[in-house]
């Protein structure tokens, strides 16, 4: 069976501010089949669109039970998943370690039940990467790629994860566009 790939962004002109505009980008691959998709939100933060771009993609899944890899340039998103907090989080009645309330929980909500559907594993990805950037910079940035998720991806399969990343970064980017 073919592995599912799902590469996401999230974007957020005037993050944190009153008003602002945010997009959000994503790309499943699987086998010879590829899906791009992008949208935006006003009045919103980065976080909620990174996370909204994991919802969508997984909100285009059609079949239970896949085996996926998600492909993410968002700390917050990928040590979400990768270190388990929301399991903490449910126990602790959504509140964080600092006892505060859990941001964006409606999200959080929407994204849990996908990880009892299928079978998926996080990758980090460092955003804004060119891979036109000089060969120094690509191998220094593909060492910390290989720090973050293992020795398994070639130098080829990061320059292409990279490349993904920047896509759904152009993605994200129409959605705050065809907003404005």
């Amino acid at each position: 069976m073919a592995v599912l790939k799902i590469y996401t962004d999230g974007a957020c002109s005037g993050n944190q501010n009153e008003n602002n505009t945010g997009g959000w980008g994503a790309v499943l691959e699987y086998g010879e089949h590829r899906k791009e998709l992008h949208g935006g939100e006003r009045n919103t933060t980065n976080n909620r669109m990174e996370m909204t771009a994991l919802l969508k993609a997984f909100e285009a899944i059609k079949t239970d039970g896949q085996t996926i890899e998600v492909f993410c340039d968002s700390s917050y998103l990928m040590n979400c998943f990768r270190e388990k907090w929301y399991a903490k989080w449910t126990v602790n009645g959504w509140k964080t370690s600092g006892k505060k309330d859990v941001e964006n929980r409606d999200l959080w909500e929407a994204l849990l039940p996908f990880l009892d559907r299928h079978s998926i594993s996080f990758f980090r990805v460092k955003g804004h990467v060119s891979t036109g950037s000089t060969e120094t910079v690509l191998k220094k940035t593909y060492a910390k790629f290989k720090a973050w998720n293992g020795e398994r991806f070639t130098y080829d399969d990061f320059i292409y994860i990279t490349e993904m990343n920047c896509r759904c970064d152009e993605l994200a980017n129409e959605g705050v566009d065809e907003l404005r």
